[in-house]
């Protein structure tokens, strides 16, 4: 009985980590990669950079509402 706990809390710390990975802490970062090259990129990386929304949309949702990248306000005069 023991064995079996054991093994069903390591698999919910496995799926916990990964649904984290996947939800949170990749979207994070291509977030703030697609802040710092959206303008400069190439075709491929562009193709790529699309391929990674298409595959963390639902981690890239869960973050948007959270994330301000507006331009920075020009001075003017």
């Amino acid at each position: 009985m023991e064995i079996i706990t054991t093994l069903l809390k390591s698999g919910l710390l496995v799926y916990g980590a990964i649904a984290g990975a996947y939800l949170v802490v990749v979207p994070f970062i291509l977030l703030y990669y697609f802040k710092a090259r959206w303008y400069l990129t190439n075709s491929w990386e562009r193709a790529f950079m699309c391929f990674m929304v298409f595959f963390f949309f639902p981690g890239l949702l869960l973050l948007s509402p959270l994330v301000n990248f507006r331009p920075e306000a020009r001075k003017l005069g």
